[in-house]
Protein backbone atom coordinates (compact mmCIF):
# COMPACT_ATOMS: atom_id res chain seq x y z
CA UNK A 1 0.00 0.00 0.00
CA UNK A 2 2.70 2.73 0.75
CA UNK A 3 4.62 1.85 -2.32
CA UNK A 4 1.45 2.30 -4.27
CA UNK A 5 0.79 5.94 -2.42
CA UNK A 6 4.31 7.04 -3.07
CA UNK A 7 4.16 6.55 -6.60
CA UNK A 8 0.58 8.34 -6.86
CA UNK A 9 1.81 11.30 -4.99
CA UNK A 10 5.23 11.43 -7.61
CA UNK A 11 3.58 10.76 -10.53
CA UNK A 12 0.12 10.67 -10.62
CA UNK A 13 -2.61 8.12 -11.42
CA UNK A 14 -0.89 6.71 -14.60
CA UNK A 15 2.33 6.37 -12.67
CA UNK A 16 0.34 3.25 -10.14
CA UNK A 17 0.58 0.28 -12.90
CA UNK A 18 0.33 -2.98 -11.60
CA UNK A 19 3.83 -4.06 -12.70
CA UNK A 20 5.18 -0.72 -10.44
CA UNK A 21 3.18 -1.35 -7.34
CA UNK A 22 4.55 -5.05 -7.43
CA UNK A 23 8.25 -3.88 -8.26
CA UNK A 24 7.99 -1.37 -5.90
CA UNK A 25 6.59 -3.64 -2.89
CA UNK A 26 8.95 -6.41 -4.01
CA UNK A 27 5.98 -8.93 -4.95
CA UNK A 28 4.78 -10.45 -7.98
CA UNK A 29 1.14 -8.61 -9.95
CA UNK A 30 -1.09 -11.73 -9.09
CA UNK A 31 -0.43 -10.93 -5.24
CA UNK A 32 -1.73 -7.32 -5.99
CA UNK A 33 -4.95 -9.01 -7.55
CA UNK A 34 -5.50 -11.81 -4.93
CA UNK A 35 -5.16 -9.00 -2.36
CA UNK A 36 -7.24 -5.77 -4.04
CA UNK A 37 -9.31 -8.07 -6.91
CA UNK A 38 -8.21 -5.15 -9.89
CA UNK A 39 -7.20 -1.78 -10.51
CA UNK A 40 -10.07 -0.02 -8.85
CA UNK A 41 -9.86 -2.37 -5.90
CA UNK A 42 -6.15 -1.14 -5.39
CA UNK A 43 -6.83 2.21 -6.05
CA UNK A 44 -9.87 2.54 -3.88
CA UNK A 45 -7.57 0.49 -0.89
CA UNK A 46 -5.06 3.54 -1.48
CA UNK A 47 -7.41 6.84 -0.81
CA UNK A 48 -8.63 5.10 2.04
CA UNK A 49 -5.38 4.40 3.24
CA UNK A 50 -4.47 8.00 2.04
CA UNK A 51 -7.39 10.04 3.83
CA UNK A 52 -7.19 7.87 7.26
CA UNK A 53 -3.48 8.28 7.65
CA UNK A 54 -4.19 12.27 7.20
CA UNK A 55 -7.34 12.41 9.68
CA UNK A 56 -5.22 10.33 12.12
CA UNK A 57 -2.26 12.92 11.48
CA UNK A 58 -4.86 16.12 12.74
CA UNK A 59 -5.42 17.59 15.78
CA UNK A 60 -9.42 17.94 15.74
CA UNK A 61 -11.12 20.68 18.04
CA UNK A 62 -13.45 19.40 20.64
CA UNK A 63 -17.17 20.02 19.39
CA UNK A 64 -18.14 22.97 21.24
CA UNK A 65 -21.75 24.53 22.25
CA UNK A 66 -21.50 26.55 18.70
CA UNK A 67 -22.44 23.31 16.34
CA UNK A 68 -22.03 25.94 13.39
CA UNK A 69 -18.46 26.81 14.00
CA UNK A 70 -17.95 22.71 13.95
CA UNK A 71 -19.13 22.77 10.66
CA UNK A 72 -16.87 25.41 9.55
CA UNK A 73 -13.75 23.84 10.91
CA UNK A 74 -15.05 20.60 8.98
CA UNK A 75 -14.95 22.18 6.18
CA UNK A 76 -12.22 24.26 6.08
CA UNK A 77 -10.63 20.48 6.94
CA UNK A 78 -11.91 19.11 3.41
CA UNK A 79 -10.22 21.47 1.85
CA UNK A 80 -6.86 21.67 3.45
CA UNK A 81 -6.76 17.38 2.59
CA UNK A 82 -7.41 18.18 -1.03
CA UNK A 83 -4.96 20.95 -1.30
CA UNK A 84 -2.39 18.74 0.61
CA UNK A 85 -2.68 15.67 -1.14
CA UNK A 86 -3.84 16.25 -4.49
CA UNK A 87 -3.64 13.22 -5.84
CA UNK A 88 -5.86 10.98 -3.58
CA UNK A 89 -8.37 13.56 -3.17
CA UNK A 90 -8.92 13.17 -7.39
CA UNK A 91 -9.09 9.18 -6.75
CA UNK A 92 -11.91 9.79 -4.17
CA UNK A 93 -13.89 12.29 -5.79
CA UNK A 94 -12.49 12.44 -9.45
CA UNK A 95 -13.30 8.97 -10.38
CA UNK A 96 -17.36 9.41 -11.69
CA UNK A 97 -19.02 5.65 -10.91
CA UNK A 98 -22.63 6.09 -11.09
CA UNK A 99 -24.21 5.00 -7.66
CA UNK A 100 -21.09 4.34 -5.99
CA UNK A 101 -18.13 5.77 -4.65
CA UNK A 102 -14.80 5.25 -2.72
CA UNK A 103 -14.62 3.69 0.71
CA UNK A 104 -12.57 7.31 1.14
CA UNK A 105 -15.32 9.30 -0.05
CA UNK A 106 -17.74 7.49 1.71
CA UNK A 107 -15.96 8.42 4.99
CA UNK A 108 -15.80 11.45 4.90
CA UNK A 109 -19.00 11.80 3.84
CA UNK A 110 -19.94 10.29 6.83
CA UNK A 111 -17.87 12.74 8.99
CA UNK A 112 -19.47 15.25 7.10
CA UNK A 113 -23.56 14.18 7.94
CA UNK A 114 -22.17 13.97 11.54
CA UNK A 115 -21.38 17.50 11.44
CA UNK A 116 -24.67 18.63 9.67
CA UNK A 117 -26.73 16.05 11.84
CA UNK A 118 -25.26 17.88 14.99
CA UNK A 119 -26.18 21.08 13.61
CA UNK A 120 -29.63 20.28 13.04
CA UNK A 121 -30.40 19.04 16.63
CA UNK A 122 -29.28 21.81 17.74
CA UNK A 123 -31.83 24.26 15.41
CA UNK A 124 -29.42 25.55 13.77
CA UNK A 125 -30.23 24.28 10.24
CA UNK A 126 -32.68 26.31 7.73
CA UNK A 127 -32.94 23.48 4.84
CA UNK A 128 -32.89 19.95 5.38
CA UNK A 129 -29.79 17.71 6.42
CA UNK A 130 -29.24 16.39 3.16
CA UNK A 131 -29.75 19.23 1.14
CA UNK A 132 -26.94 21.41 3.77
CA UNK A 133 -24.85 17.65 3.19
CA UNK A 134 -24.93 17.98 -0.54
CA UNK A 135 -24.91 21.72 -0.60
CA UNK A 136 -21.60 21.85 1.53
CA UNK A 137 -20.25 18.89 -0.36
CA UNK A 138 -20.68 20.69 -3.72
CA UNK A 139 -18.62 23.92 -2.31
CA UNK A 140 -16.34 22.34 -0.84
CA UNK A 141 -15.45 20.08 -4.21
CA UNK A 142 -15.50 23.12 -6.24
CA UNK A 143 -13.19 24.94 -4.20
CA UNK A 144 -10.41 22.32 -3.93
CA UNK A 145 -10.68 21.17 -7.55
CA UNK A 146 -10.73 25.32 -8.75
CA UNK A 147 -7.63 26.14 -6.66
CA UNK A 148 -6.14 22.63 -7.94
CA UNK A 149 -6.41 23.98 -11.31
CA UNK A 150 -4.65 27.14 -10.45
CA UNK A 151 -0.64 27.19 -10.38
CA UNK A 152 -0.01 26.77 -7.06
CA UNK A 153 2.20 29.71 -6.38
CA UNK A 154 -1.10 32.05 -7.64
CA UNK A 155 -3.71 29.97 -5.61
CA UNK A 156 -6.33 32.47 -4.06
CA UNK A 157 -6.57 30.41 -0.94
CA UNK A 158 -8.58 33.29 0.62
CA UNK A 159 -11.12 32.20 -1.60
CA UNK A 160 -11.99 29.08 0.21
CA UNK A 161 -13.08 31.47 3.83
CA UNK A 162 -15.38 33.21 1.54
CA UNK A 163 -16.93 30.07 -0.16
CA UNK A 164 -17.58 28.80 2.92
CA UNK A 165 -18.93 31.62 5.03
CA UNK A 166 -21.42 31.97 2.13
CA UNK A 167 -22.55 28.60 1.94
CA UNK A 168 -22.86 28.43 5.44
CA UNK A 169 -24.28 31.50 5.75
CA UNK A 170 -27.11 30.17 3.56
CA UNK A 171 -27.83 27.15 5.41
CA UNK A 172 -28.18 27.98 8.74
CA UNK A 173 -29.73 30.35 11.41
CA UNK A 174 -28.16 33.10 13.92
CA UNK A 175 -28.02 31.53 17.66
CA UNK A 176 -30.51 30.37 19.23
CA UNK A 177 -29.59 32.01 22.39
CA UNK A 178 -30.28 35.33 20.40
CA UNK A 179 -32.97 34.76 18.13
CA UNK A 180 -35.76 32.08 18.00
CA UNK A 181 -36.23 29.47 16.28
CA UNK A 182 -37.91 30.08 12.94
CA UNK A 183 -40.26 27.49 12.47
CA UNK A 184 -38.00 25.28 9.44
CA UNK A 185 -35.13 24.95 12.23
CA UNK A 186 -37.47 23.74 14.73
CA UNK A 187 -39.11 20.98 12.28
CA UNK A 188 -35.37 20.33 10.68
CA UNK A 189 -34.34 19.78 14.72
CA UNK A 190 -37.21 17.44 15.83
CA UNK A 191 -37.34 15.67 12.34
CA UNK A 192 -33.14 14.85 13.48
CA UNK A 193 -34.26 13.66 16.40
CA UNK A 194 -37.49 11.81 15.69
CA UNK A 195 -35.72 8.55 15.52
CA UNK A 196 -35.17 8.55 18.91
CA UNK A 197 -39.03 9.17 20.00
CA UNK A 198 -39.88 5.62 20.96
CA UNK A 199 -43.84 6.24 21.94
CA UNK A 200 -45.55 6.77 18.26
CA UNK A 201 -46.57 3.99 16.27
CA UNK A 202 -45.26 3.41 12.85
CA UNK A 203 -48.13 5.93 11.21
CA UNK A 204 -47.80 8.48 13.73
CA UNK A 205 -44.21 8.49 13.00
CA UNK A 206 -44.77 8.23 8.92
CA UNK A 207 -47.36 11.25 9.33
CA UNK A 208 -45.11 13.33 11.62
CA UNK A 209 -42.39 12.98 9.37
CA UNK A 210 -44.22 13.98 6.64
CA UNK A 211 -45.28 17.49 8.36
CA UNK A 212 -41.62 17.77 9.97
CA UNK A 213 -40.23 17.84 5.88
CA UNK A 214 -43.42 19.90 4.87
CA UNK A 215 -42.36 23.04 6.82
CA UNK A 216 -39.07 22.38 6.89
CA UNK A 217 -39.40 23.78 3.46
CA UNK A 218 -41.04 27.01 4.24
Amino acid sequence: MASAITLLNSGGRHAVTTRAVADAAGMQAPTLYRLFGDMSGLFDAVADQGFSTYLQGKKFRKAGEDRVEDLRAGWLLHVDFGLTHPEIYKLMYCDPRPGAQSPAAANSRRILKEHIRRAAVAGRLRVSEERAADLVHASGCGTVLTLLSMPEESRDVGMAKITRDAIITAITTESLTRNPPVPAAAAIALRAVLPEAISLSGSERALLVEWLERLAQD
